[in-house]
């Protein structure tokens, strides 16, 4: 069986996830290098392990999730889909599995909030892992934060937490904002939809998704 390991220290896929970061820089968009492919990667997997899915399941996420966004490579436009047919060359040729290869392309296929939806219990996961990555490290210069919008909502989150409560069914993404820094209205005007998208993942999982900024619920 292919591992995660086994994708995390693969040269092509790192060479397509930091080309991928490159030309998110150069576009002017946050990191979406290997802090975000590690981080969601990871989340996914732990949401999913809290619901209690079987090992391979896991492993699987944190295979999507680091491998998620290396259609960035190719462009920003559509890179869901080219992410997912890039992975599907890179695993078929490792001889991945047919039915794990269709899991992986699938959820990362579906992590756009442009175009995708939840389709399966890792598709869900990753898209919530995806959407809940907001934090000031993703900010590349803070001279930006004035002008743009979105270093400034990302720079302006001083923390950041995706908490289960299996038993409860709920999902919580937590943010302590710097209100001096941004409104809470600004995260509202560019990540409503992705925060639409969370609840219908989490629905999927079949969890009720809140998001609570500054200790006050407001979805």
């Amino acid at each position: 069986m292919i591992t995660f390991d086994d994708i995390r220290t693969d040269p092509l896929i790192r060479a397509f996830i930091q080309r991928g970061d490159d030309v998110m820089s150069a576009i002017k968009y946050t990191e979406h290098g290997f802090a975000h492919a590690g981080m969601a990667a990871e989340r996914a997997s732990r949401l999913l392990a809290q619901l209690g899915y079987d090992a391979r399941t896991l492993e699987l996420a944190r295979i999507a999730g680091f491998m998620h966004d290396i259609g960035n490579s190719v462009n920003r436009h559509d890179h869901a889909q080219s992410s997912a047919v890039l992975a599907y060359s890179i695993l078929s040729q490792k001889g991945m599995e047919p039915d794990e290869l269709c899991e992986i392309i699938s959820a990362i296929g579906h992590h756009d909030e442009g175009t995708g939806g939840p389709v399966s219990p890792i598709s869900a996961a990753l898209i919530l892992a995806d959407k809940s990555d907001v934090r000031r490290s993703r900010v590349r210069s803070s001279q930006t934060i004035d002008n743009d919008i979105h270093d400034r909502v990302n720079y302006a989150v001083i923390s950041s937490e995706l908490a289960v409560d299996a038993a409860a069914r709920l999902i919580v993404l937590s943010l302590e904002i710097d209100m001096e820094i941004s409104a809470v209205m600004d995260y509202f005007e560019i990540f409503l939809s992705r925060m639409l998208l969370c609840r219908k993942a989490a629905e999927y999982l079949g969890l009720k998704f809140e998001l609570h900024i500054n200790n006050t619920k407001l979805l």
